[in-house]
C-alpha cells in the first residue's frame, strides 16, 4: 500500500494530526521508534493549556496557543480525557514583576486572549489564599487550563486507529527517499511508502529533516525537572501559578494536576543528549527554591516522586509548521 500520509512521531502532535486526518477518506500510517505512543516529551511535561498571552504577537505560537486553548475543552470531551479550565496567574512579587505582568497583559490583548485581567494584591489573595504574603499583583488568564498530556496523546492515537489509521511502533526512521512520485520511509527492517510525510519527531525533528536534505532548523533538547506532591496537597493552589518569564522559559510553576496532585517545576537546562531524562539534586533544589518564592507553605514531606522531561527547543523563537523548502511533500511540525 502507498499511504497518503506517513506521520513520523506518535507524540501529542503526531497523534492529534493522525486523528484529524483520519476523519477524512485518507490512508494514514502513524509511526514511532518506541514501543508505545507518548514515550517522549508528551509523557513528561507540565500539562498546561496555555492561554497565549506570552507569545510574540503575530507568531504561530501566539495564534496556536489561543486557538488550541479554545478548542481543548471540546476536544477532551470527544476523547473522554480529563481537562480542567482552572485558569492561570503570573504572580509579581516586586516592582520588576509588576512591570513584566503589565507587558504580558498588553501582549495578551494584542494576541486577543479572552478573559485576561490584572489583579491587585487583595484580589490575588482571594484567588490564591496560600500565595506568598509579599504578592504585589498578578496577571489572571481565566481560559488557561490543565490536562493529562499522555492520556490526551493515547486517546488521540487510539481514535485515529479506530478510524482506520495504521500504527507502526518500534519503527525508527533511518532514511527517507523519494522515487516515482512518493516517499519511501525506511527503518532497519521495514519500509513504508507515502505520498506525503509529516515530521512530528519532537527533539529528533531536525534529524528527520536532514534525511530530506533540509537543514533550515535545529532542535536543542532542554530538560525540565519536576516534583510531584501527594493528592492531599492538590488543593493547596487553585490555578496554575507562574512567575514572570525569563529567556529560559516560564520559570518554576506550582499547579494542580487533573489527577489531584500538586506539581512543581520545571527547570530549564540545555543538555547534549536528546533523551537524557535523569533528575539531579541541583535541579530539584532549584525547583524547591523557585516554588517557595510563590507558595511558601508547601509540604515537601508529601513528595511522592520526581521526574524530568525533554522540551524540543527550536533554533528560532517560533513553532515550525510548514512544508519543507527543500523537499516538496514533506511537512515539518516542530518546536
Amino acid at each position: 500500500m502507498i499511504y497518503d500520509f506517513a506521520i513520523i512521531g506518535a507524540g501529542v502532535i503526531g497523534s492529534m494530526i493522525a486523528r484529524e486526518l483520519s476523519m477524512y477518506q485518507t490512508n494514514i500510517c502513524l509511526i514511532d521508534k518506541a514501543h508505545d505512543v507518548s514515550t517522549g516529551a508528551s509523557k513528561a511535561n507540565s500539562g498546561i493549556v496555555h492561554a497565549g498571552y506570552d507569545a510574540e504577537p503575530g507568531s504561530l505560537k501566539a495564534k496556536m496557543n489561543v486557538l488550541g486553548c479554545a478548542l481543548m475543552e471540546q476536544t477532551t470531551k470527544e476523547l473522554d480525557v480529563p481537562f480542567k479550565q482552572c485558569g492561570s496567574i503570573v504572580a509579581a512579587f516586586d516592582s520588576e514583576g509588576l512591570t513584566a505582568i503589565q507587558k504580558l497583559y498588553q501582549r495578551g490583548l494584542e494576541n486577543r486572549v479572552p478573559d485576561l485581567s490584572l489583579l491587585n494584591p487583595e484580589q490575588t489573595r482571594v484567588l490564591e489564599p496560600n500565595i506568598h504574603p509579599s504578592i504585589k499583583g498578578a496577571l489572571y488568564a481565566q481560559t488557561a487550563g490543565i490536562v493529562c498530556p499522555y492520556q490526551l496523546t493515547i486517546a488521540a492515537a487510539e481514535n485515529a486507529v479506530t478510524n482506520g489509521a495504521d500504527l507502526k511502533l518500534n519503527f525508527e526512521v533511518i532514511d527517507i527517499d523519494k522515487k516515482d512520485g512518493f516517499f519511501e520511509v525506511k527503518s532497519a527492517t521495514q519500509t513504508i511508502q507515502a505520498h506525503y510525510v509529516i515530521n512530528c519527531a519532537g527533539v529528533f525533528a531536525d534529524k528527520i529533516a536532514r534525511m530530506v536534505s533540509d537543514d533550515d532548523f535545529t532542535i536543542k533538547p532542554r530538560r525540565g525537572e519536576y516534583i510531584v506532591l501527594d493528592k492531599t496537597e492538590g488543593a493547596w493552589v487553585n490555578t496554575v501559578i507562574f512567575q514572570p518569564p525569563s529567556n529560559k522559559g516560564k520559570g518554576i510553576l506550582v499547579t494542580p494536576t487533573v489527577d489531584g496532585n500538586l506539581l512543581l517545576g520545571p527547570t530549564a537546562s540545555f543538555i547534549e543528549q536528546k533523551e537524557d531524562t535523569q533528575t539531579t539534586n541541583e535541579g530539584l533544589q532549584e525547583v524547591i527554591r523557585g516554588a517557595f518564592i510563590a507558595v511558601p507553605g508547601l509540604q515537601l514531606k508529601k513528595t511522592i516522586t520526581s521526574f524530568s522531561g525533554i522540551r524540543a527547543a527550536p533554533s528560532g523563537d517560533d513553532f515550525i509548521i510548514k512544508e519543507s523548502d527543500h523537499a516538496e511533500g514533506v511537512f515539518h511540525v516542530a518546536g
